[in-house]
């Protein structure tokens, strides 16, 4: 049906390299390989899968290597995930096994303030390895 953009989905099959942005209305199953930013209502990414790129999506099921930051509303990364890069989302689930190197940050807080600022220096002083002493310096 045109103009029915929930029950309607799109598949990039593992043959298929997309070099540029998406911009989907529909959801999208990606087994191949993205190399740009997708912007989609929902994404649903296979183990072999890669992305290299910015993702946004009110809900994102990834399984597969993601090199860039993911913004979704609902996000879940399955074990057989790598993600290189920040995540931020609403509610996060992750499988016990999934690979993550970045910062997680709810949406709450991205939009609450897009930089960090550091409160001051953090040392860490002991003598005696089972007792640490922190010392903050502004």
């Amino acid at each position: 049906m045109p103009g029915n953009a929930s029950s309607t989905f799109s598949v990039i099959g593992p043959d298929v390299i997309v070099k540029g942005d998406v911009n989907a209305s529909a959801d999208l199953h990606i087994d191949g390989t993205i190399e740009g930013d997708i912007k989609c209502a929902s994404i649903v990414q296979g183990e072999s899968s890669q992305i290299s790129g910015t993702v946004i999506a009110e809900t994102a099921r990834l399984s597969g290597k993601v090199t860039g930051s993911i913004t979704a509303r609902e996000l879940t990364i399955l074990k057989s995930a790598t993600i290189d890069g920040d995540v931020h989302y609403d509610a996060l689930t992750i499988e016990q096994g999934a690979q993550v190197e970045g910062r997680f940050a709810p949406n709450s807080q991205r939009q609450a303030s897009n930089a960090s600022k550091p409160i001051g220096k953090v040392e860490a002083k002991t003598e005696d390895p089972e007792q640490a002493t922190l010392q903050i310096a502004n």
